[in-house]
């Protein structure tokens, strides 16, 4: 009795141990996935902040506030714009790149996300690991523009009075870097002629600065001089989509203007903060689905020219390194850098 009374109580000792040593393992783990869990239920809970690198007045914020709109409808949480220019976007996207992974900063962006990775030689940032690829909002095309005023109406006069003044010719953009810039610039390469860029911080000051006559051309997104031309202050020239944009079917495209095969559209892209749970990104990617299929989206964004393009967070990533390979070409042989 004495020695089955010994036994028994050994078992339990033992079952005992068992069970603390799978407590000390099981247990911090399981409080290490509850609050992941439970941030992920609660998301959002507060205000979010989309940065927009770029001056306000200019085509991106167009599609960044109302995208926030839709956004905050679908989210149940206010949803802000910040403008952050400069750096050919790097400013704001650093803003973004170094916020906490929570999904409450994100960062409305352009093709000069994928342009930046070759064209910066030392980015404060990864392009592929400071961020969280949520959605692909969509594409639309750029314009060369000028004054109803200029004597500039084709393509081939543009040409033409480049050639026959090398670098006396001026064009606006938003920025070192930008998407707007790059196709300058691939007008450059292609055309075989030498034109001499502004940049500015934001297209709203180049938009200026063309009315006033400072400078000769702009390189801008439909979705920013839409308006302008449409009121007969601008003159497009010219669109850089392979087909002419249904909004605009008057205004040629540069490939058929004389300049065959060139192609400078622009994307636009949401991107969270590099490390937030991919439950987050999946709410955001939702939200930013619904918010493009709004009526006022397509009613303000749509009829400027851009066609929404949502699809998945993996879907952006496949489409990112394709950008990045695309652009590094134009960067390489046109020897361009910011630094």
């Amino acid at each position: 009795m004495n020695t089955l009374h010994t036994g028994a109580r050994r078992r339990i000792l033992l079952t005992i141990s068992s069970l603390a040593s799978f407590a000390s393992f099981a247990l911090p783990a399981l409080m290490t996935l509850a609050p992941a869990s439970a941030s992920a239920q609660a998301f959002p809970s507060r205000v979010i902040r989309i940065v927009a690198p770029f001056t306000a007045g200019g085509g991106t914020d167009l599609v960044a506030r109302t995208l926030a709109e839709g956004m905050a409808k679908e989210l149940g949480q206010p949803v802000i714009v910040e403008n952050k220019p400069g750096g050919g976007t790097v400013i704001g996207s650093d803003m973004v790149a170094k916020a906490p992974g929570d999904g409450y900063t994100l960062l409305l962006t352009t093709s000069a996300h994928a342009i930046n990775t070759s064209l910066v030689k030392n980015l404060p940032y990864s392009t592929d690991k400071s961020f969280a690829n949520v959605a692909l909002v969509g594409r639309g095309p750029n314009m060369l523009v000028t004054r109803t005023d200029s004597p500039y109406k084709t393509i081939k006069d543009v040409l033409a009075a480049a050639r026959a003044n090398p670098g006396k010719l001026t064009y606006g953009s938003s920025g070192n870097g930008t998407a707007v810039h790059l196709a300058g610039e691939l007008f450059k390469m292609m055309g075989k002629v030498d034109l001499t860029h502004v940049p500015y911080r934001g297209a709203g000051p180049a938009y200026t600065d063309l009315l006033g006559g400072q400078i000769d051309f702009v390189f801008a997104t439909a979705a920013g001089v839409g308006k302008f031309v449409e009121a007969g202050k601008m003159r497009a020239i010219a669109v850089t989509s392979t087909a002419r944009s249904p909004q605009w079917p008057q205004v040629p495209t540069m490939a058929e203007s004389g300049l065959p095969g060139y192609e400078a559209d622009v994307w636009y892209a949401v991107f969270a903060s590099g490390g937030t749970p991919p439950d987050v990104v999946a709410k955001l990617n939702a939200a930013v689905r619904k918010a493009t299929e709004a009526p006022v989206f397509r009613t303000r964004v749509e009829s400027e020219g851009l066609v929404a393009a949502v699809g998945t967070p993996q879907e952006l990533t496949t489409y990112l390194r394709a950008e990045e390979v695309r652009w590094r070409k134009v960067v390489l042989e046109g020897k361009l850098t910011i630094d």
